[in-house]
């Protein structure tokens, strides 16, 4: 594992965000070694329309961010949530967010020691923001297909298309989380790498035992239950197949944990459950009383066709039965998930879940995911950095040797 090095990580998400993503676990893991991270939280793509129903409670996330100002972790991460204008389609508005960031997050490396810093950049709009640290390194990390996402900010495609072009041209390292990411990359390559995701086995393989205390929201609730964690969007989550069971199979009670964008058509239905975000250090309680875990993705969307859902590892570690939608990234472990390809699929999946009984299956299911975890991904990504830095020797990054083209 690196030590003693500095790194600033440009998250895509904020650091508190409901669900901890793959920045979290890593940063986590490299401060602990003994590194000086600061982790700056999303500067995002911009906010969306207008006309997006949505607007208004994520200006008032991201305020709620702002207000918590630089704060340290338990392991020693700086996380701050920087002023900057949410605005990113022109010239001048970026010119303006790289003067603000710079000016904030130097001054905060400074008073924290950072030198040198390895630049560790997951979402194209920090592409400006190489070369502004004289860092010795730059890592990309690709988490989604970028301009796929008509979704989530007004910010023009071809503006973010061609961020990620130049934050591929100036990375020293290139980790993509899906192999369908991976696989469709043409920039880069010599550089690119696979940095899957993972799970906290542990933290999550604890369900298994039978021995845990079910959260009294979940266990409120008839069964049987399936459950799901994360994001709720009206554009994410098939809502089509949940109001198909809701006419079918009325005695399925689907239980959603997570923050609910505004637009969800499926709230009213009887057997559909909607709970606020839990902390994570509570949610196996809340897994504890699920009898099937689903992850009921319209995958037909293409930006969510290449999603790499970490939740299908935690589902797997726990050892319940888990049914997905089809995605690129798990179908290496169809042995030990149930894929639902149609909505006839899911309905007979999902029955033949609920009337699994062979504990040998639930431990194939654990043993799929036992040895991918966060600590193993830092090892790997940690080696990566190490060889580059060898390679690159005392020279300093690409990016720092460049004027940051318009």
């Amino acid at each position: 594992m690196i030590q003693g090095q500095s790194i600033i990580c440009f998250g895509g998400e904020d650091w508190w965000y409901h669900h901890p993503h793959s920045k979290y676990h890593l940063m986590r893991r490299f401060a602990k070694a003994g590194n000086r991270v600061i982790f700056v939280n999303s500067i995002s793509m911009g906010l969306p329309s207008l006309a997006n129903k949505d607007l208004v409670p994520r200006i008032i996330r991201k305020l709620r961010s702002y207000a918590r100002l630089a704060r340290a972790t338990p392991e020693g991460v700086t996380v701050v949530s920087p002023a900057v204008v949410p605005f990113f389609g022109s010239r001048a508005a970026r010119a303006l967010n790289r003067k603000l960031l710079a000016t904030q997050i130097g001054r905060l490396a400074r008073r924290d020691g950072l030198s040198r810093p390895i630049l560790w950049i997951a979402i194209p709009t920090a592409a400006d923001m190489i070369g502004e640290f004289d860092e010795q390194l730059v890592v990309y990390q690709v988490s989604d297909k970028y301009d796929a996402n008509l979704m989530d900010h007004a910010t023009d495609l071809a503006t973010i298309r061609k961020l990620h072009e130049r934050a591929l041209a100036r990375a020293d390292l290139v980790v993509y989380s899906g192999q369908k990411l991976l696989a469709e990359a043409d920039r880069a390559l010599d550089r690119s790498y696979l940095l899957e995701q993972a799970v906290d086995f542990d933290h999550w393989s604890r369900v298994g035992t039978g021995n845990l205390k079910v959260a009294a929201a979940v266990a409120r609730i008839p069964r049987p239950r399936l459950g799901y964690f994360g994001a709720i969007e009206p554009w994410l989550v098939d809502q089509e197949l949940i109001k198909r069971a809701a006419r079918e199979r009325p005695e399925w009670q689907w239980v959603f944990i997570g923050n609910k964008s505004r637009g969800v058509e499926i709230e009213s239905l009887p057997n559909t459950h909607f709970l606020p975000p839990v902390p994570y250090q509570e949610l196996p309680h809340y897994a504890a009383g699920f009898d099937v875990c689903v992850l009921p993705w319209d995958t037909a969307h293409s930006f969510t066709s290449y999603g790499s859902a970490i939740k299908v590892r935690e589902y797997l570690a726990t050892g319940l039965p888990v049914v997905i939608s089809p995605l690129p990234e798990y179908e290496a472990l169809s042995e030990v998930l149930r894929i639902a390809r149609s909505h006839d699929d899911w309905f007979r999946l999902v029955a033949e879940a609920l009337d699994e009984s062979d504990p040998a299956a639930a431990r194939a299911r654990q043993a799929a995911v036992a040895q991918g975890t966060w600590d193993a991904r830092a090892e790997f990504v940690s080696n990566l950095i190490e060889t580059a830095l060898v390679k690159k020797g005392p020279q300093g990054s690409k990016g720092a040797d460049e004027t940051n083209p318009e």
